[in-house]
């Protein structure tokens, strides 16, 4: 059985998780609560209406609450959105809807510059707090391994020597093969060091396929997950024929789809559908499966 999801926001409803401000208007208080307010009501409305529509998988956004881990925020969230999120986490439970989140890529734990490095640290604590404070167990925070830096064994090193001491951080993370530098076989060299899973997304994987095809890094990568316990998470979208490389299309293509299918050989997994189109790339995708 495959399970599907997206990220971020509905356009149908329409609701979003992902409101932010500027790092200049962070002292107004109000218009900071509110913004978190209307990212919690778009959670619950979003896993109501997957719920319904049978879309088992969420990502919330990473401005949940906007600059959370910044040291100039200007209240206690945890106090102040605590009982929120618990609320929202035993929502999603019950309907059977599970959680994610995707920092962004300023995210380098294995940053060679040390304030990038702490600074990362704290944003990842502060992901892990809202996990912990939602309390869904098959959760997950994907990750990058972030930039090379000229040595990859070196930054390799560096990221496993930052996150090894982050047990509580470690329950929910995993991570994820890039477009440019990061190879699925370069990623689970990583997550095995860490004792995490690996999410293969496989559209970076056909731009950065390393020395394996599709079908080979799903061997690679579904197995990681046995150890967790947890479903095996998957990342899918296509080319925007008009923009760049990388640049993810409104939908998911048919032939992606079948070569994914063909790829996966009937294995169960969950599917991050990451098109632009959000919610409305998932009925075809729904439909080829009945």
């Amino acid at each position: 059985m495959i399970r599907f999801g997206y990220p971020a926001q509905n356009f149908t409803l329409p609701a979003t998780t992902n409101r932010t401000l500027r790092l200049a208007s962070l002292g107004d208080v109000e218009k900071l609560r509110a913004l978190v307010w209307e990212n919690m009501l778009g959670v619950e409305s979003i896993v109501r209406w997957n719920a319904e529509k049978g879309a088992d998988l969420f990502r919330i956004g990473h401005t949940l609450i906007p600059f959370a881990s910044h040291p100039l925020f200007p209240y206690d969230w945890v106090e102040e959105h605590g009982d929120d999120l618990r609320e929202l986490g035993a929502l999603a439970r019950a309907l059977g809807v599970r959680l994610s989140m995707h920092p962004g890529q300023f995210i380098n734990p294995g940053s060679p510059n040390g304030e990038t490095a702490r600074r990362s640290l704290e944003e990842l604590r502060y992901v892990t707090r809202v996990f912990d404070l939602l309390g869904n167990e098959d959760a997950v925070v994907v990750l990058h391994l972030g930039g090379a830096f000229d040595d990859k064994p070196a930054a390799i090193s560096r990221f496993v020597e930052a996150l090894e001491p982050e047990r509580g951080m470690l329950r929910y993370l995993a991570l994820e093969n890039d477009e440019r530098i990061w190879t699925i076989e370069e990623i689970c060299t990583a997550s095995n060091r860490l004792g995490i899973p690996a999410v293969l997304d496989a559209f970076h994987h056909s731009i950065n396929p390393g020395n394996l095809s599709l079908a080979e890094a799903l061997d690679l990568a579904l197995p990681t997950w046995e150890g967790r316990g947890v479903r095996p998470k998957v990342h899918l979208s296509s080319q925007d024929p008009t923009k760049r490389p990388g640049a993810h299309a409104h939908s998911i293509e048919k032939e992606d789809w079948a070569a994914f299918l063909d790829a996966l050989g009937g294995r169960e997994t969950d599917v991050m559908v990451e098109a632009k189109g959000k919610e409305l790339a998932l009925p075809a995708l729904m439909a080829s499966l009945v």
